[in-house]
């Protein structure tokens, strides 16, 4: 492909630039903020939070700098020696990372910690954009998808074995990134579903309705209809298949009522409405030698297989404080002063600000320590404490423009890789945005998630200015490609 060589400054996405640079210093002083007390010292003794964090930003911008002076080019060709380095220092940090807060994911170098898994995720979007973008390849179920997928389920495995869930389940945001070059919807539907069937299953689950677990009931309803909706929308107009809808659903119907007379567990008679389901939709299969009538088959098996696994995956897989925070995030555990604490008093401060909030270094929550972890993982309720809803309006929409730039760049771009390796940064940003908040906000379980350029920490920042700065460069050379 010819090239020619435009002057990067002139074609550098400088609105990007700016989002990013007013995110940093926003960042800077909400931690000086949150780390403040009466006697503080300055927000540029080096001595302090704030100070540090102020090193950790010049760094960062000497990186940036660094990566926009590389040829684009580069980026390409060593993917996947990149991706390989970090794969090999993620095993390394499991074997010689020190436990540190009930976590091996931290490689202290003398005075320096540094979190591979925060770097890991830039390598692993330019492995995957290089996947991709070779050959052209288009996502379908094959020996390459699997590949494809193993690419970012790795990685995702190691942190997992590091004991930092948080920054593991960041990886799964690549699947957002899969639908986009073509992936089917039906992986993420399922997804959907398995988190669903998850909450209402584990929600529900100790709850009876007459003789019926509502849980299991709940589950099984949605997916008689699921695969109901999934059939009728694929194969519109078709007789045989306003039978099995109608049928489906007039025996249950049927069956409610009969509860009410003669008490019995309903979910007896829903499994066997899915079990008359499966064979009526495999004969159709045979007859018309159709595969998507298989489809909804599966799809049934697999729910019901998984309802009844979820009581063994919560109760033997998850560890009793994963528990705890996940039924104090759904509501069947107060416990404001145990697990609950941090979201309790981080939910008292964001709605203590109002809507202009308190103040700059006016925040009481926050002066008196009520919040713990407020200058890393939960240092968005200190925006939310000293300049109310306003201000955290503000920086949600900051973090919007930001994705939706880096979106618009993607599809702007020439090549696949570059593409895809958009897509990846604005999908890892948006999950990081979206958890944390709902993490203190109360709406998501509290994982350990960090608020992109916000939250304290040199490795954070480091690994979200190369995912950004990368594809910064790969941007500005766009004109270049002919």
């Amino acid at each position: 492909m010819p090239y020619r060589r435009n002057n990067i400054w002139l074609e550098l996405d400088w609105l990007s630039v700016a989002i990013y640079l007013v995110l940093v210093v926003v960042g800077w002083i909400s931690i000086y903020a949150a780390s403040y007390d009466f006697d503080s010292i300055s927000m540029f003794d080096l001595s302090g939070r704030a100070g540090m964090q102020m090193v950790w930003i010049i760094t960062s911008l000497v990186l940036g700098f660094l990566l926009l002076k590389i040829d684009d080019s580069w980026y390409e060709f060593f993917s996947y020696m990149i991706y390989i380095c970090f794969i090999l220092l993620l095993i390394a940090t499991i074997i010689l990372a020190p436990d540190i807060k009930g976590s091996r994911s931290w490689l202290v170098m003398g005075p320096v910690r540094l979190q591979p898994a925060e770097f890991a995720k830039f390598a692993t979007a330019l492995a995957v954009a290089r996947f991709i973008g070779a050959y052209r390849y288009e996502l379908k179920f094959d020996r390459k998808f699997l590949i494809l997928t193993g690419l970012f389920l790795l990685p995702l495995i190691l942190i997992l074995m590091q004991k930092e869930t948080g920054s593991a389940l960041v990886f799964l945001s690549f699947f957002l990134v899969l639908y986009r070059e073509g992936m089917s919807g039906s992986l993420l539907f399922a997804a959907f579903c398995a988190v669903l069937f998850f909450v209402l299953g584990i929600k529900y689950g100790e709850q009876m309705w007459g003789n019926t677990p509502l849980g299991e009931f709940i589950v099984l309803v949605l997916t008689i209809i699921f695969a109901n909706l999934w059939l009728y929308n694929y194969r519109k107009g078709r007789l045989w298949l306003n039978y099995m809808l109608f049928g489906s659903l007039i025996l249950l119907v049927v069956a409610v009522v009969v509860s009410f007379f003669v008490p019995f567990n309903l979910c007896l008679a829903l499994l066997g409405i899915l079990a008359l389901m499966a064979v009526y939709l495999l004969f159709l299969a045979v007859r018309f030698w159709a595969l998507p009538y298989i489809i909804p088959v599966v799809f049934c098996i697999f729910s019901t297989v998984y309802l009844f696994s979820v009581d063994h995956v919560f109760n033997d897989v998850l560890k009793p404080h994963q528990q705890v925070r996940i039924k104090v995030s759904l509501g069947m555990v107060d416990d404001p002063r145990g697990v609950g604490y941090n979201v309790n008093q981080s939910k008292i401060a964001i709605g203590s600000g109002g809507f202009l909030g308190k103040g700059f270094l006016n925040g009481t929550q926050t002066k008196l320590k009520y919040v713990p972890e407020q200058d890393t993982d939960f240092i968005f309720c200190t925006v939310g404490e000293e300049h109310g809803f306003v201000g955290t309006l503000i920086v949600l929409g900051l973090f919007v423009l930001l994705i939706a730039r880096i979106m618009y760049l993607a599809e702007k771009q020439r090549s696949t890789f570059c593409r895809v390796y958009g897509y990846c940064t604005a999908m890892i940003l948006f999950f990081h945005v979206a958890v944390n908040i709902g993490m203190v906000t109360g709406i998501t379980p509290v994982i350990g998630i960090p608020l992109p350029f916000f939250s304290y920490g040199g490795s954070s920042l480091w690994g979200f200015t190369a995912l950004l700065f990368i594809f910064l460069r790969l941007d500005a050379a766009r004109r270049d490609r002919l």
